[in-house]
């Protein structure tokens, strides 16, 4: 899987070092045939590409650089059961037919290795810096923690890697993102990027692939680049890097399908080259100073509509752009919600702590912090859904699961559940969620359902305040 690093002449930005050591051929038009290094698979995005292989009569060409897992459609509970009959039953099992008929390792909802497909692409060292990496599914950034150029496809884009191992594709511009300071009590990195995605705006990234840079970034664990990587799709683009160091390696030695013994001396002397060069040209730059945030919650129908939660549901009739208003009365419309409310007044129904933004081991401590010794409110019915069955067998270790319980929250078994409403677990018309996923469009979690974005702290305290609540009163 490794390709060597082409580094060239001349300065270069991390993008372009790794984009340039995968071009296969450069056509007239400005684009470029890309070799694809590895190939997540779900359930949603495949079918029609196995189905174009078929119909085609062509084979798929290299098996062992894909690895597929169901995780949007696959049920949180009770998973000792058949799959009731229906649309996410079939997806399921149309994946694990194609896989088998392909030859491509498939891992089951039962196995100790599922879980959302990125977060188990990290456990298990498929992610590796340097790589090309691709999936069906938008929030495949979230692998540029690790510095791989990681990005999501189509269904036609997925049948062309399963056929050719190559994307066409071309280059972006580049986008310089820095972070410095540090994070201030009871603010994490999920408070950075919904304060970032208000600043720039949900296209704000558009057209270009963001490197997240600075000292701020630099401390941070690798499960909060994963959050900050995820999002940066929510800003618009389809690409986010953060150079690899010592952290990402400490964190990926040893993982069961990381290079081993010799082969890993030799990765890591490659991967500590991969770094924009310090004279190396962006096409915009981004300065962020963390040190003042406080904690973030959404209002609105769209990642950016986010502001402190020490302040109100804005005002549209202050805003002077007409289009900008108009979207601002729908949202408002759509959230049940009145300009002018203080948003630690709003009250909620529902929480979920999850998804591939934030049901890692690390934010399922934080929350569980939150909680320990106290109740959930009566009304409000909580679920906590690891991200993968690792993170749900470590936390039970450490006796996570149990702090949950006691205070009222259901604990689940792994997979994007309410994040995207493809299963059982969704929002009932109406209802209003305390959610650490990462979109909160009209109906995303469920029809007619409201969505609030924040931390996993944030969703906890919510969850006991029955809520939207500052979770620095919790601590």
């Amino acid at each position: 899987m490794q390709t060597e690093l082409a580094m060239g002449q001349g300065a270069g930005t991390l993008y372009d070092k790794i984009w340039d050591s995968h071009v296969v051929r450069s056509y007239a038009d400005g684009t470029d045939l890309l070799y694809i290094d590895r190939h997540l698979v779900q359930e949603v995005s495949s079918p029609q590409a196995f189905a174009g292989l078929q119909a085609r009569g062509l084979p798929l060409r290299r098996p062992d650089a894909h690895l597929a897992v169901a995780d949007h459609a696959v049920p949180t509970l009770h998973r000792d059961r058949p799959l009731r009959e229906g649309l996410a039953a079939r997806q399921v099992a149309r994946l694990q037919q194609n896989a088998r008929h392909f030859g491509i390792p498939y891992i089951p909802m039962h196995d100790r290795r599922h879980g959302i497909v990125h977060v188990i692409g990290p456990e298990l060292g498929f992610t590796l810096p340097g790589a090309t990496l691709v999936c069906g599914d938008s929030h495949t950034c979230t692998h540029g923690a690790f510095g791989a150029l990681a990005f999501g496809i189509g269904a036609s884009e997925c049948e062309s890697v399963f056929a050719t191992q190559t994307l066409r594709q071309r280059r972006q511009k580049r986008m310089r993102i820095r972070l410095t300071g540090s994070l201030p009590r009871g603010v994490t990195v999920k408070d950075v990027v919904l304060a970032l995605i208000a600043r720039i705006g949900i296209a704000g990234g558009a057209g270009h692939t963001i490197e997240y840079a600075g000292p701020a970034v630099e401390a941070l664990s690798m499960e909060g680049r994963m959050t900050l990587c995820n999002m940066a799709i929510e800003a618009g683009s389809r690409v986010a890097l953060i150079a690899p160091d010592e952290r990402t390696l400490d964190w990926l030695r040893g993982r069961p399908l990381a290079p081993q013994g010799d082969r890993w001396a030799a990765a890591v002397a490659d991967w500590r080259r991969l770094r924009s060069d310090p004279d190396a040209a962006f096409d915009r730059e981004v300065d962020m100073d963390i040190s003042d945030l406080a904690p973030q919650v959404s209002w609105g129908t769209t990642p950016e509509d986010c502001a402190p939660v020490t302040g109100h549901v804005p005002d549209p009739a202050a805003v002077s752009d007409p289009v900008r208003r108009r979207r601002m009365e729908q949202s408002l419309a759509y959230m049940g919600l009145v300009p002018g409310t203080p948003l630690r007044d709003i009250r909620i129904d529902r929480v979920f702590i999850g998804s591939c933004t934030n049901a890692r081991l690390e934010d399922l401590r934080r929350a569980a912090q939150v909680v320990r010794g106290r109740r959930a409110a009566p009304h409000v019915r909580a679920i906590v859904v690891p991200g993968s069955a690792a993170v749900r067998l470590a936390a039970e270790a450490e006796g996570i699961d149990h702090v949950f319980r006691e205070a009222g929250f259901e604990w689940r078994d792994s997979g994007c559940s309410m994040c995207v409403a493809m299963n059982d677990d969704r929002l009932a018309e109406g209802e209003r969620c305390a959610s650490t996923s990462n979109r909160n469009f009209e109906g995303r979690q469920g029809k007619g359902g409201r969505t609030h974005l924040m931390s996993p702290e944030m969703a906890a305290a919510a969850a006991l305040a029955g809520r939207l609540t500052d979770v620095r009163d919790w601590a």
